[in-house]
């Protein structure tokens, strides 16, 4: 499961503190590249997420210090697109399902101004993540 590094607060701070879209855009990828590693076992067909341009594949699960908290494990194969799951993991990972289901992930994101700067194909990608991550956590809310 990915343990965020850094909080959403703390990453919307950060993207303040970078002067253009091209810094914001290498910061996100290199979030994505200390993600943890994902096995090639779980890079099947029922965990891949419809919608995306890129390959992803997303598995629920439970936080690690908390079991009634949501987490998740992800990759994918574009280096941009793994870079948004560090982002949607500081933003939903280590919370509840009902936290989860009431997050407005399009106005965080919109902090950040990643809808102006991802193709509308990114951005449905995107789009696609956090609903299959909010089935998941409401998923487990029900379980």
């Amino acid at each position: 499961m990915i343990a965020p590094e850094l909080s959403f607060a703390e990453l919307e701070e950060n993207f303040a503190l970078l002067d253009d879209w091209e810094d914001r855009y290498r910061y996100i990828i290199d979030l994505g590249k200390k993600l943890p590693p994902f096995p090639d076992a779980l890079k099947t067909e029922d965990l891949k997420v419809r919608g995306c341009m890129s390959q992803v594949w997303l598995v629920p699960g439970h936080a690690k210090d908390d079991p009634a908290k949501f987490a998740f494990a992800a990759d994918s194969d574009a280096h941009i697109v793994k870079g948004l799951i560090a982002v949607l993991a500081s933003l939903f990972s280590g919370k509840t399902p009902a936290e989860v289901a009431g997050i407005d992930a399009e106005e965080a994101l919109r902090a950040l101004g990643l809808e102006q700067h991802l193709s509308p194909s990114r951005r449905n990608g995107l789009v696609a993540m956090v609903a299959k991550i909010k089935q998941y956590a409401a998923g487990l809310a029900n379980a």
